[in-house]
């Protein structure tokens, strides 16, 4: 199916220049001389880039169904990671480059979603929010508090993570897998 730049929304996704994009932003423009044209933001699906794109009004482009499909991460053997859909008991191997930076929040067991575009496997979400143990940091002071700073802190699947000072080795904390930030201590 066909969508023109008559019908984008935010949020559509369409292939262009044989990749995959989302529309972040578009903004119909009608200048007082010259043809009516569409500027766009879009973001690449695989490797979350965000471009500017300007196309003539009416340029038409093919629309891409986009499903998630929820699936445990059960371990990596260093060249793949393996996942399992809950229901069918089905295991799916995918290759590292697929997982890319998402793989810094799984834990073996954790649930994470499988992005699909026209049953094309695009790349793999970790939940928004997780709980790791941190394994590695300098030690805490007496005295520390909440707003005096922070220090990185290796984490269980190891990302580094920025905290607070009060943090030690063997605390949980919840963290932000969008921007890796410090959300809390669990």
């Amino acid at each position: 199916m066909s969508v023109t730049t008559n019908q984008f929304k935010t949020g559509m996704t369409i292939r262009h220049k044989g990749k995959i994009w989302t529309l972040v932003d578009f903004q119909h423009v009608k200048p007082g001389k010259g043809g009516a044209f569409v500027r766009t933001k879009l973001k690449e699906t695989v490797s979350g880039k965000v471009v500017e794109e300007t196309f003539r009004a009416g340029e038409s482009f093919d629309d891409v169904r986009m499903e998630t499909k929820r699936m445990q991460y059960l371990y990596t053997d260093g060249l793949q990671f393996h996942f399992m859909d809950t229901d069918t008991y089905e295991q799916v191997a995918l290759e590292a480059d697929v997982v890319g930076d998402q793989s810094r929040w799984m834990k073996e067991n954790d649930v994470t979603q499988l992005k699909y575009a026209d049953d094309e496997l695009t790349g793999v979400e970790a939940p928004m929010f997780v709980e790791l143990e941190v394994t590695d940091t300098d030690p805490g002071i007496k005295g520390d508090t909440k707003q005096s700073g922070s220090k990185p802190a290796t984490v269980e699947t190891g990302a580094v993570v920025q905290v607070p000072l009060f943090i030690d080795v063997g605390d949980v904390v919840k963290v932000d897998t969008r921007d890796g930030s410090y959300i809390t201590r669990v």
